[in-house]
């Protein structure tokens, strides 16, 4: 029987080699680093469904989930290169090369939803070309915010600002400043690398919001969770390579693009759900939720507009005149609804720049 199931698997095998593609048909490959199972997968899972629909087929997507091929701080310049056709890209984390970008996500001072945040981005993006000549090389299809973080502690809870002194915590780039001020010691990796580092006790804490709790299964390696309200903004997050997107016919390209409120509605819907969803686990494994006091928020809040400018202005050194973009953010949040979508001129098309 074994060898019987190893001839017909080989047989399987070589009638799939000799098949012909159809021509018809346009395959393309789309990489992420989290599992199928992960709030921002099922948002990918719903635009892949949507895309192939909409095209009647002639496009379809074959994704590689959990790493397969992306890293997480080399992610916008390996999709540059091909390595998948479409990836999930976090500026956040990338090394070089996206000063702007990364540093803008923490221009965000008292912002509200998450439509909201992506509104603000695209209004940024639309006025500051340093943002788009960032991206060359891709052609983005999603922009995406997030739930606003709190502080995830291994064993010691956060009642007040000051017992964050002395704890080892892992923080976004634009929290770093805050942190040390505030007396921890913040430390920025990828978030894939957080459970290990709690597991382990190599950080104490992790600066992130309620879903990690079950998407991410901080709940099992963290009992504590503080409500303080920590500003976040959107940033460019699904992109595809710029040589592949040109090499597309034009009814796909229009579908592709089409696809991009698709793609973000979608990632907005799991997000929301996923804080509701990962606040009641945390509860469920014991996880303690401790509110910080309107006093203490406030603290906070000035020490992040303050270093929020600081940062802006430090982009000088790579030649980016950063105080504007900040001080536009902050106009933009501060005239538009509670958490509403800011009104601002249409955002300049996401088209790709090639290398100068």
């Amino acid at each position: 029987m074994k060898y019987l199931a190893l001839f017909f698997m080989a047989a399987a095998m070589l009638l799939a080699g000799c098949t012909r593609p159809d021509p018809n048909v346009t395959t393309l490959t789309y990489a992420s680093p989290y599992p199928p199972t992960h709030p921002f997968s099922k948002a990918d899972i719903a635009w892949i469904t949507w895309v192939e629909a909409a095209s009647h087929g002639r496009i379809k997507i074959h994704p590689l989930w959990s790493g397969a091929l992306l890293s997480s701080d080399q992610s916008m310049e390996e999709i540059r290169h091909g390595v998948a056709d479409i990836g999930l890209i976090t500026p956040i984390y990338t090394l070089g090369n996206a000063h702007a970008q990364r540093a803008q996500v923490g221009f965000y001072g008292h912002i509200g939803s998450i439509p909201q945040q992506v509104g603000v981005y695209k209004c940024l993006l639309a006025t500051f070309p340093v943002l788009r000549d960032e991206l060359h090389g891709l052609r983005v299809l999603a922009v995406q915010g997030g739930n606003l973080p709190g502080i995830l502690t291994r064993n010691r809870a956060i009642h007040s600002l000051d017992d964050l002194r002395g704890l080892r915590i892992r923080s976004p780039a634009e929290n770093t400043a805050v942190l040390r001020a505030l007396g921890a010691d913040p430390v920025d990796m990828p978030m894939g690398d957080v459970y290990p580092a709690l597991a382990k006790g190599v950080i104490d804490g992790v600066i992130a919001p309620a879903d990690t709790l079950k998407s991410l299964n901080f709940a099992e390696v963290a009992s504590h969770f503080a409500t303080l309200r920590v500003s976040r903004g959107a940033y460019p997050a699904r992109a595809m390579n710029a040589k592949r997107w040109k090499a597309l016919p034009a009814d796909l390209q229009q579908i592709l693009a089409r696809s991009q409120l698709v793609w973000e509605d979608a990632l907005a819907e799991q997000i929301t759900q996923a804080e509701q969803i990962g606040r009641t686990f945390g509860e469920q494994h014991h996880v303690a939720f401790v509110s910080v006091t309107p006093g203490d928020q406030a603290r906070f809040d000035a020490l992040y507009d303050r270093d929020s400018a600081v940062t802006a202005a430090s982009l000088v050194r790579f030649g980016i005149d950063g105080t504007p973009i900040f001080q536009a953010a902050q106009r933009l949040i501060r005239s538009s609804p509670a958490g509403g979508t800011p009104r601002c001129p249409p955002a300049a098309p996401l088209t790709p720049q090639e290398p100068k």
